[in-house]
């Protein structure tokens, strides 16, 4: 992490007029992050957290340890706004209890009586109302012809002195308004390309509907001038793809909460009500870390509404073919269990520490998948916790009826790192239950030289000096 990076990121939930409706999905792992070096998670994000989980105790705990009911994030959101978009009435009482303000602006200039009123949630608003919160003034008609987007960035904003590429050649890091950002340019060169011109725009659409704790963070876009660029949160940790470079094998226990984050944010994808996102490119160098350690999919170019007819096979010319769907491979129709496909591949590399088919082509390992063979399973067993082995392989069925969603596999990686737990605990009772009888034996082995010093070795010496002096006689 570099040190100039200051501002924590974050991103939660239902956020103003620009997101859809989304199911919350349960959490087990709030506060149990994936850190590494000791390092600590921002008071204030865990309190967007845990206020988008409802966990009123734990809301509570933190107030009380003197975390700022005002905090706010990059957006300008506060905790309130989180839980009016949720509708988590008890969550609201308590934060306004503890001197959170009633009417505080996002960027968007969205308040949280604004945001319930959106969501429909009746009984925030009535609290919020009750607490003075002001309802909205009607926004002010643009008389242009041209409207500019409310998530149009200044491109003067931009500093690329500094700028770095970070992945593909495709996004570089750039500071806008004192923060590092990570910036996806459409070059001259494609301008002219129409099909190209159609993927960003098309990124474009889906990214500034997406907002999720998993799922990267849309900040803006320039398309009023050239070269158009789409600017999104920059995650300074890298992506998954460097972490297996560098650890080759994770630890269960992290594939496991990595897998976790991963299927929350494509349920996420996969449950937009009405308009579900299919990513079709869900690999390693997709999946970014956040400063928490938590991972974040990223990288829509390929992406597509369920609803949307493609006027053309997609190929893999389009992404890498090493964790593509066999049913997309071969051009026949698919849905979002494509993903789901590519989801087992990832958690499978993530254990056995090497890529998918890795001694063959793209294309290769494309045909092996539709030919129904699946990459083998190498790593001792006692590497795959107990069910994740079966889950994979339920994942990465030949008929994609036959896998399970997003949503059911959540539950099983719950079920799985729950169990995970209390057997380390039974292991640590053992170690200590060892440890106990070891002492013991250690002390009752003291015990006995000390009895047979005092009442044994000076007979011994007795018998010694008698026979000494019965031989010299």
């Amino acid at each position: 992490m570099e040190d100039d990076y200051q501002t924590p990121r974050f991103t939660i939930g239902r956020q103003s007029s620009m997101a859809p409706e989304k199911i919350p999905e349960p959490s087990i792992h709030s506060e149990e992050e994936v850190l590494e070096d000791g390092e600590e998670i921002d008071g204030g994000v865990r309190l967007m957290y845990l206020c988008n989980e409802g966990d009123v105790e734990g809301i509570k705990e933190l107030l009380d340890s003197g975390i700022d009911a005002n905090y706010r994030d990059i957006d300008d959101r506060t905790a309130l706004h989180v839980a009016a978009c949720q509708g988590l009435k008890d969550v609201v009482e308590i934060l306004l209890d503890r001197g959170a303000d009633v009417d505080p602006k996002d960027r968007w200039g969205s308040t949280p009586l604004a945001d319930a009123i959106f969501y429909k949630n009746v009984d925030v608003i009535k609290i919020l109302e009750t607490h003075g919160a002001k309802h909205p003034m009607a926004p002010m008609h643009v008389k242009t012809p041209r409207e500019v987007p409310e998530y149009e960035i200044n491109p003067s904003e931009l500093d690329f002195t500094q700028s770095k590429e970070i992945t593909k050649g495709t996004y570089c890091m750039a500071m806008w308004r004192g923060i590092q950002v990570a910036v996806k340019k459409l070059d001259d060169k494609v301008l002219s390309d129409d099909d190209q011109v159609r993927k960003f725009h098309d990124e474009l659409a889906l990214l500034q509907r997406l907002r999720h704790p998993n799922i990267v963070q849309f900040l803006g876009a320039v398309t009023q001038s050239n070269p158009m660029m789409i600017v999104t949160e920059y995650l300074p940790r890298g992506d998954l793809r460097e972490l297996l470079k560098r650890k080759v094998q994770l630890k269960p226990a992290t594939a496991v909460r990595y897998a976790l984050d991963i299927a929350r944010g494509m349920s996420y994808l996969h449950e937009i009500k009405g308009d579900p996102i299919i990513h079709r490119d869900l690999e390693p160098s997709n999946i970014l870390r956040d400063d928490t350690g938590h991972l974040k999919v990223a990288d829509f170019g390929v992406s597509k509404l369920v609803t949307v007819k493609e006027d053309k096979p997609f190929t893999c010319l389009d992404t890498s073919c090493k964790y593509i769907a066999p049913e997309v491979f071969t051009s026949e129709e698919y849905d979002t269990k494509a993903d789901v496909f590519s989801f087992a591949l990832i958690v499978q590399e993530m254990i056995e520490g090497r890529m998918p088919f890795a001694e063959k082509e793209d294309s290769e390992a494309s045909e092996a998948y539709a030919s129904k063979e699946r990459p083998l399973f190498k790593a001792p067993s006692k590497l795959y916790p107990h069910g994740l082995k079966t889950l994979i392989e339920e994942c990465w069925q030949d008929k994609p009826a036959k896998r399970p969603t997003f949503r059911e596999i959540i539950k099983r990686l719950e079920s799985i790192l729950h169990h995970m737990g209390h057997k380390r605990q039974w292991r640590v009772l053992l170690s200590l239950f060892f440890c106990l009888v070891s002492g013991f034996c250690l002390f009752m082995s003291s015990l006995t030289c000390f009895f047979f010093h005092v009442f044994i070795s000076d007979e011994a010496i007795d018998m010694l000096s008698e026979f000494r002096a019965q031989e010299e006689t």
